[in-house]
Order: C-alpha cells, then structure tokens, then sequence
C-alpha cells in the first residue's frame, strides 16, 4: 500500500470518536476505522472498506460491538448497483449506488468525491443505508448541494427525510465538518 493518511473525527451530537486511516494503489483504495459512540446506548464499530481507484466501493466488512455482543456484516459490490450481503444477493438494494454509514463523515466524501460538482450543482443519488449499531440496511435518496469552495448541503431524502446539514470539505474533499455532526479534529 501507498502512503497512510489518518483521520479523526469527534462526534458533535453523543459522546464520541472515530480514527480513520486511508491507503491508495494505484488501483484500489483501503479504508480502516473505529468508531466509538459512548451515548446512552454506547457502541464501537470497526469498518474495512475496499474501494476502487475511483472511490467506488468494492466491498465493506463491519463488527458492531454493542450491549456486550459482536455482531459482523460484509457487504459485496456485485454489479454497479446491485450488492451481496453475507453472501446473499439481496434485490431489493438494487439501485443502491453507494454505501453510506450512519456513523461516519467518509461516506459524505465519497459521494463529493464521485459527483464532482461545480459550485451551485447538484446531485442525487440512492444509497446502501447501514445503520448502527443495528445493522439496518436500506436503500436511501440523498442529495448534496455545492454551495461553495469548500461548502456543501447535504440533503436526506430517504430513511431520514428531512434531515439536512451544511458540509464543510478540505482540499481532498474530506469532511472537516459536518453540522450537528461530526468535526475533524486537528
């Protein structure tokens, strides 16, 4: 693997952390982290993300820790919108374009990453929703707004319609923070 980029992350809304570490190839990209939510009802979740050259996601391995029991999900890239959970194929995600984890700012990333969008635009796709600690899966719109340089919109229009939160974004379109939230730490 190439260089080791590391982030952390504090969560804005309970108790908690997450530590990120991002390697590169030049044909895949690996994504390690621990997220550790120490609210009401506290849980550590450690993900192993395979992602291709163009931050799509190949695959996604997680242990959930929570009130005293580990549980284990893998999540399978099978077509360009189609997934394998388990080793399921699981149809009713079809559609699902990219994954994103209730419980971590890189999926925020991943999606500026693949958008690409000039200031003012806009995009919509559907995620692969997981939610934890209770492994939820569930197809789910999203849309981002690029409002400047460095600024964006995020907008939930699926599992939880409603939400929205202003996005701020370093120079590698990496969430510095994310209102509400989470918030890079320095």
């Amino acid at each position: 693997m190439g260089d080791m980029i590391w982030y952390r992350w504090r969560r804005l809304d309970d108790p908690g952390l997450e530590i990120l570490s991002v390697s590169a190839t030049e044909s895949r990209i690996s994504v390690q982290g621990y997220c550790i939510d120490a609210g009401i009802d506290p849980f550590v979740v450690r993900h192993q993300w395979m992602l291709d050259a163009n931050w799509r996601s190949k695959s996604l391995h997680l242990v959930v820790t929570h009130q005293g029991q580990e549980r284990t999900l893998r999540i399978e890239r099978l077509g360009d919108t189609s997934w394998r959970v388990d080793g399921q194929d699981r149809a009713d995600l079809q559609g699902c374009e990219e994954l994103d984890l209730s419980f971590t700012p890189i999926c925020n990333g991943i999606a500026l990453r693949r958008f690409k969008l000039p200031i003012n635009g806009q995009a919509d796709m559907t995620a692969l929703y997981v939610r934890a600690p209770t492994l939820y899966l569930a197809p789910s719109r999203q849309r981002y707004l690029r409002t400047g340089q460095r600024a964006y919109r995020y907008i939930d229009l699926g599992v939880s319609a409603g939400f929205e939160a202003a996005l701020q974004v370093d120079a590698e379109l990496m969430i510095e923070h994310y209102e509400g939230l989470f918030e890079l730490l320095r």
